[in-house]
């Protein structure tokens, strides 16, 4: 696992050895940031079910301003620890050891890009959407970037996000989600 691009391009981070993560590969992550371009500059990112961080990280190399990493699960939690370290992002990223539903539930903050990667087929995309639409999180022109399995789908009815694109690599599904302009 490695940043592709920007100021720490090339660096390679640490993963969680077995099967208790699944970091986004490289092409993938590659064309989530290609599409999100200019997004990233100077954005507010929370990272929900983050893992060790990896997008957080590929984020903050482009040139977010700032990362809220939420992770449930002790190893990844602790091995985005040691990737804030190895990259010197102590004072652009805070990692929060929480339940994303918890984090949520106390979050007083808007945010310009959430990405949302969690565990395959146990709903918590779905779940997620509506507590972030109802409780307006996401900045007007902010865009939610979701990661599920291929054969995995969304609520359609998320008013006022709206789905704007899809893409599918391999059993990867990418979903970019936007508030319906006014």
């Amino acid at each position: 696992m490695r940043v592709i691009s920007g100021n720490w391009k090339g660096r390679r981070l640490k993963a969680v050895k077995g099967l208790e993560t699944r970091p986004t590969a490289d092409k993938v992550k590659g064309a989530i940031f290609n599409i999100l371009g200019n997004k990233v500059l100077e954005a507010k990112v929370l990272d929900l079910f983050a893992g060790t961080g990896n997008l957080s990280w590929e984020a903050l190399s482009r040139g977010a301003k700032e990362a809220v990493l939420v992770e449930k699960s002790l190893e990844p939690y602790k091995t985005a620890l040691e990737n804030r370290a190895l990259l010197g992002a102590e004072k652009k990223a805070l990692v929060i050891k929480m339940d994303a539903f918890k984090f949520l539930s106390q979050n007083q903050e808007k945010f310009d890009l959430i990405f949302l990667d969690p565990p395959y087929y146990q709903g918590n995309i779905n779940k997620a959407l509506s507590i972030i639409k109802n409780l307006e999180i996401l900045n007007s022109d902010g865009v939610i970037v979701a990661e599920s399995a291929s054969a995995e789908e969304i609520l359609q009815e998320v008013y006022p996000l709206e789905i704007r694109m899809t893409k599918e690599y391999g059993d990867t599904k990418i979903w970019f989600l936007q508030e319906v302009e006014k």
